[in-house]
């Protein structure tokens, strides 16, 4: 079964939805720079009502390790997604002070991306075509990657069933997809995980 990320959620809202949906992980922006950002106040409040049995994964854009695993070992999130220039010298220091689990976005640009992602030491990598911008990437880049990864970019309803036949990846990562206006909306993320749930039942 391919697993369902829905990423961005920045209201409470949001979160109920998640809850009914059941999605694996849902994402928390912690980069300042992005339109999704929440502080991680707003992420404890949030993470409070999450369905236990839903992976709260944070996103950071060049934070220091010291800020990511700060939040990783107080439970705020349990999984951090390394979204900016972090390197394989920042995961294994990262690992020093946190034993959670990280994902490492990568920018699919060439098969040379999609080779240096492979080899990462990160617990899963992430593929992408760049950081949020709601577009897809080539695939055939990816095609003969070996190791599980999580899909992303410029995914939605309408295209993540291609994506799956095509791919088979392990997860399949949405955030503008599943939104109006700027903000997440309850029918474009049940649209979207209900067309995931139909394409593995194939």
């Amino acid at each position: 079964m391919t697993r369902i990320k829905l990423c961005g959620l920045s209201r409470l809202c949001d979160i109920e939805t998640a809850n009914k949906l059941k999605p694996d992980y849902i994402g928390f922006v912690f980069a300042p720079q992005s339109r999704r950002y929440i502080t991680p106040e707003q992420a404890v409040a949030m993470k409070r009502l999450l369905d236990p049995g839903i992976c709260a994964v944070g996103v950071f854009t060049d934070e220091t390790p010291e800020g990511a695993a700060e939040l990783l070992n107080r439970g705020v999130i349990d999984m951090a997604q390394l979204h900016g220039s972090e390197d394989e010298a920042y995961i294994r220091k990262l690992r020093k002070l946190t034993d959670r689990p990280m994902i490492r976005a990568f920018q699919i640009k060439n098969g040379k991306d999609a080779a240096e992602a492979e080899q990462s030491q990160a617990d899963y990598i992430l593929l992408d075509s760049g950081a949020g911008t709601g577009t897809a990437f080539n695939w055939d880049l990816i095609k003969n990657i070996k190791r599980s990864y999580f899909l992303a970019g410029g995914l939605d309803a309408e295209n993540v069933p291609y994506g799956i036949k095509a791919l088979r990846p392990f997860a399949v990562d949405v955030s503008s997809g599943i939104e109006t206006d700027g903000k997440k909306d309850c029918g474009k993320m049940a649209a979207f995980v209900a067309a995931v749930r139909k394409e593995d039942q194939r």
